[in-house]
């Protein structure tokens, strides 16, 4: 704690210490403000600034402070001040004092309860920024929440000053009218519950829930508004059709199968989607092949004398396709028509919220899901033609190994994709407009990656920007500007690798004007539907991450939602989202890492594992990378964890559970792993934050003790 805050809390603490040494508690009671009714009024008739003063003042410091007594200072000054001039006074020192407490906690308990909290306090503060007003009005319309309670809990939050200050104001004027009405009729009174009879405090709990009750009738006229075009089917062929064969559409249609719904699961071009046909799948066939090459070409370090003769890229090519025609039966319109889900292949076009045409037929349903995924983003390169480069769409097309390739983006896909063609021999150049690769990443991954690419000749031109295309007798090159210098780049093959738009244009989204974010995703409330309630997105077309596990994820939440949310609904839950990058090392992760944290102001402590001192590492001669986890600070808490290594996208599972379920490094620490493997990188470090957190006072009476024996 800082001397600032200490000086704060000690002065909170003198304050509230001297309010009750001095018995100010028995002064703040209804039988005491009775007594001292005629001595007040003749002060105040003799000294009304100075009384007014004081009165604000002290009104300001017990609320402020959070110290009992507010209901009774707001009484007298009903009977000292009369219903307006008291009116005015308490209204605005209610809501000074209020507005201190609010810093004040702000201050002092935020730091600690968000290292505590931080993944609630994120939804709670995503809530707030839509609706914080809103709910803050309604608490202070009721008396029946504390509203010092209100104060505290509100500093916790991100809510702004301004607008605590000013929605208090208005929202505590019904309770305090009523309160400083009843002090100017104080003699009538005999105990508190003649102000706040139970049928006044049932009207205060009616006023509160009125805007509830209006913001229900409200959102019943927008959903009667946006559906104002068109008529509701009074029968129905499905309960849900799904567009889009992609991770998100067919966890939606199997969820609705499962349950026995009747589901129109539409596809227009593969099943499976992208992960199976262009992304996921074909990539790490790729990558595996690129491994088997560079297992040959280091040989060496093992004692085994080999030499890579030859990549044959045909085969190579031809082995990627083999591995998608082995996983395609899993997604398959034979495996999904025999789970009741029935499939369509065609382009699907929604022409009203309960109606989709496809193939010429017309679909009635009560709710649809879009999951239409996402494509290549191709930026707007002046000259660059359509047959001058590929995306992660178009690239399994090639047949013969490229002479050069050049990859535009030092993204995931992008170092996946370089490291990938470099070990099977193409010389590789990396265009990166950020000043390092994977900038999502802390700086010492980016670092790590950039130093294992020069070991394997991969070229890097970090902060280059693309900006034209030339075509020449001499072929192609890319011209590209770093800190306003040109530099050309000669093009065999160019890889357009710098992230993915989504699909809502063409199947009908445009005219009925579902709204879309600022990246031109669709937009969607937690329970994942549109501004229609009863069209929902998943996916790469919704966002918020473009990970298959995440599309499947979101998937159950939109599908049950859509089914059973006129009995409840289910929030979706982003809290523990893992990822990977596959490269080599791979990198994984799952919650926070350290640039995130400093982002965002979340203290915490960080425990390091290097994995060149794990045994199978050193065994396997894969004794590089590391371990890096974040912990609230004084706690085993988990925050993050990034893992640097082999296998890293499966050792970074151990986290992931630990962090949905809360279970801390104590644990970890105290689960057996099997020796040797290469997740005991994980136990060493919990092993390593338990003995940079041992209990030193302890250890030293143990210390003694132990001497003590040996006597």
């Amino acid at each position: 704690m800082t001397y600032k805050k200490l000086i704060i809390v000690l002065l909170i603490a003198g304050l509230a210490l001297v309010f009750f040494a001095l018995d100010g508690h028995q002064y703040l009671t209804l039988e005491a403000l009775k007594q001292q009714q005629a001595r007040l009024d003749s002060h105040y008739q003799a000294n009304p600034l100075a009384t007014m003063a004081a009165y604000f003042l002290a009104y300001v410091i017990i609320t402020a402070v959070s110290l009992p007594g507010a209901a009774i200072m707001t009484l007298a000054g009903g009977a000292l001040f009369g219903l307006t001039l008291g009116l005015l006074l308490v209204s605005f020192a209610s809501s000074i004092g209020a507005t201190l407490a609010f810093l004040v906690s702000r201050y002092l308990l935020r730091g600690p309860v968000t290292e505590r909290f931080s993944s609630q306090l994120q939804a709670i503060n995503r809530g707030l920024e839509k609706e914080g007003a809103f709910y803050l009005f309604t608490l202070r319309l009721i008396p029946v929440f504390p509203f010092f309670l209100i104060n505290l809990v509100m500093g916790l939050t991100t809510m702004k000053t301004r607008v605590f200050y000013w929605v208090s104001q208005l929202g505590m004027l019904a309770g305090t009218a009523v309160y400083v009405n009843a002090g100017t009729q104080l003699g009538k009174i005999s105990s508190p519950g003649d102000i706040l009879s139970p049928t006044l405090i049932a009207s205060f709990a009616i006023l509160g829930l009125f805007p509830w009750i209006a913001k229900a009738i409200i959102a019943l006229m927008q959903r009667r508004k946006v559906y104002a075009s068109y008529e509701k089917p009074t029968e129905f062929d499905a309960n849900l059709v799904v567009i889009g064969a992609g991770s998100g559409g067919l966890v939606s249609a199997y969820i609705a199968a499962a349950v026995n719904a009747k589901v129109v699961l539409i596809e227009k071009h593969r099943m499976g989607g992208d992960c199976l046909n262009t992304g996921c799948v074909p990539s790490k066939a790729l990558i595996r092949a690129a491994s088997a090459a560079n297992a040959v070409r280091t040989a060496d370090n093992f004692g085994v004398r080999a030499e890579l003769t030859d990549v044959d890229f045909s085969a190579v090519m031809q082995r990627v396709k083999q591995v998608i025609t082995r996983i395609e039966p899993h997604d398959s319109v034979e495996r999904y028509t025999g789970l009741g889900v029935d499939c369509i292949q065609g382009e699907a076009m929604i022409t009203s919220p309960w109606t989709v045409t496809v193939n010429g037929q017309t679909l009635r349903t009560r709710h649809i899901i879009v999951a239409s995924g996402a494509r290549p983003f191709v930026p707007p390169i002046e000259n660059l033609q359509a047959d001058d480069y590929y995306t992660s769409d178009t690239l399994w097309d090639l047949q013969e190994k490229p002479k050069s390739l050049v990859i535009l983006g030092g993204g995931p896909i992008g170092c996946e994709l370089a490291q990938a063609f470099a070990r099977l021999g193409v010389p590789v150049t990396v265009v990166e407009m950020q000043s390092r690769l994977l900038t999502r990443e802390d700086p010492e991954v980016s670092e790590a990656i950039a130093a294992q690419f020069a070991q394997e000749n991969i070229t890097l031109e970090l902060g280059a920007k693309a900006v034209r295309m030339d075509h020449n007798s001499d072929g192609k090159q890319l011209i590209c500007e770093r800190e306003g210098d040109a530099f050309a780049i000669p093009i065999d093959t160019l890889l357009i690798a710098i992230g993915r738009t989504a699909n809502v244009e063409g199947f009908g989204l445009e005219t009925l004007g579902v709204t879309l974010n600022d990246n031109k995703t669709i937009a969607t409330d937690p329970f994942l539907r549109t501004n229609y309630p009863n069209i929902f997105a998943v996916g790469d077309v919704a966002g918020p991450y473009q990970f298959t596990h995440a599309a499947a994820h979101q998937a159950w939440y939109a599908a049950v939602n859509a089914l059973f949310g006129r009995w409840r609904k289910f929030r979706a839950d982003y809290r523990v989202i893992p990822f990977a990058t596959f490269t080599s090392p791979e990198i994984a992760r799952v919650g926070l890492n350290e640039s995130e944290a400093q982002a965002q102001g979340i203290r915490y402590e960080v425990t390091r594992y290097g994995i060149d001192d794990l045994d199978r590492a050193i065994a396997d001669g894969d004794d590089h990378g590391f371990v890096k986890v974040l912990t609230a600070p004084g706690t085993d808490r988990i925050l993050g964890a990034t893992i640097m290594g082999v296998r890293a996208g499966e050792l970074i599972a151990e986290f992931v559970l630990a962090m949905k379920y809360r279970i801390g490094l104590n644990k970890i620490l105290g689960t057996i792993h099997i020796y040797p493997t290469m997740a005991e990188a994980n136990k060493y470090l919990a092993g390593q934050w338990k003995q940079a957190h041992k209990p030193e006072r302890l250890l030293g009476w143990l210390r003694r003790y132990h001497a003590w024996e040996r006597r």
